[in-house]
């Protein structure tokens, strides 16, 4: 049998999660929800997208985020000219040397920041792939690990923008979660405007805790129970995208594992040694909603992704107290 936490650790766990949290809505008002996922992200060791219009605060979550923990950052701006090896890294001869050496590219950090990723050409957006599945680079036959935490947090306009590349679906089954950060209410915009009269608000925010910090939230989130009637549940809600009429692609079996991993970090966020339903339902859209794709006919019907899911939220039986 797993041995459980001692309840101090996972109060000191729910702490350094909140203490994150707050720092991150010093900059990003009126967004708890959204700001709760990212940080759930991190912790499940998975990567983001926020998909939104331009405007909302996509960039600024991000940039909140690695400014509130003491660890390397990087920003990629995704333009249709950026080349694969400007992400990865290459191999250049050193004169002095009389031999090549490996200059790493942009995605060597703790956490990177794709902006607009989507404006970059189908070839470059592939660069990202085997960063973000097994935390390493190849180039040349050599591969080079990436360090721990490491999250790639992406950002993108809505697909019928001008200059945008659709996402191919490898590419989104990677990322764990899928965000949208909507308008502000006129009262947090009225606040926003406040806070913007004199500098950027992310200039007033430090760092909170560090890589080491978060690398130990990683590790102690691992060890979150979950049972087997709650690993059933998440089965059959990845199963049901498989065989609804309305979805033509189904979620895959990553979708699964992304959600058990989320889901033990939400526990952990709320002093949980163990995950419950409710943690798996509040992350069943935002984890399979941009890994499903809808039929012509769901679409012309007017059925998103997001719509059909809720109805199989509704329709997968949840398992009951003494289930497991």
């Amino acid at each position: 049998m797993e041995v459980r936490e001692r309840p101090q650790e996972w109060q000191r766990f729910a702490a350094r999660f909140r203490e994150i949290e707050t720092n991150v809505e010093r900059v990003v008002r009126g967004k708890d929800r959204e700001i709760r996922l990212a940080l759930v992200t991190m912790v499940a060791e998975g990567h983001l997208l926020i998909e939104d219009v331009p405007g909302v605060g996509k960039t600024m979550l991000a940039k909140a985020l690695a400014r509130s923990i003491d660890c390397s950052f990087r920003r990629i701006q995704f333009t249709p000219d950026l080349l694969p090896t400007d992400v990865t890294g290459v191999n250049v001869f050193n004169q002095e040397q009389r031999d090549f050496e490996f200059r790493p590219g942009a995605i060597f950090a703790n956490i990177v920041l794709g902006d607009e990723i989507n404006r970059a050409s189908p070839k470059t957006q592939s660069a990202l792939l085997e960063c973000m599945e097994e935390r390493q680079v190849t180039v040349d036959t050599v591969t080079h690990p990436l360090g721990t935490p490491f999250m790639v947090i992406a950002t993108q306009n809505p697909i019928e923008h001008e200059g945008t590349y659709p996402l191919p679906e490898a590419q989104l089954d990677r990322f764990t979660l899928r965000l949208s950060i909507g308008y502000p209410s006129a009262e947090v915009e009225a606040e926003i405007l406040e806070s913007h009269s004199a500098r950027t608000p992310l200039a007033d925010i430090g760092a909170v805790t560090d890589a080491p910090g978060v690398a130990e939230m990683i590790e102690q989130a691992r060890h979150v129970h979950v049972a087997p009637a709650v690993r059933r549940y998440i089965v059959d809600l990845v199963e049901a995208t498989r065989s609804h009429p309305d979805l033509y692609l189904g979620a895959s079996p990553r979708a699964s594992i992304m959600i058990m991993r989320s889901a033990r970090a939400m526990a952990a966020a709320e002093e949980r040694d163990f995950v419950i339903p409710d943690d798996v339902k509040s992350l069943a859209i935002p984890a399979l909603a941009h890994r499903v794709i809808p039929t012509a006919d769901a679409v012309m019907g007017g059925h998103a992704a997001g719509a059909i899911l809720t109805e199989l939220l509704a329709e997968v039986p949840v398992p009951v107290a003494g289930g497991a």
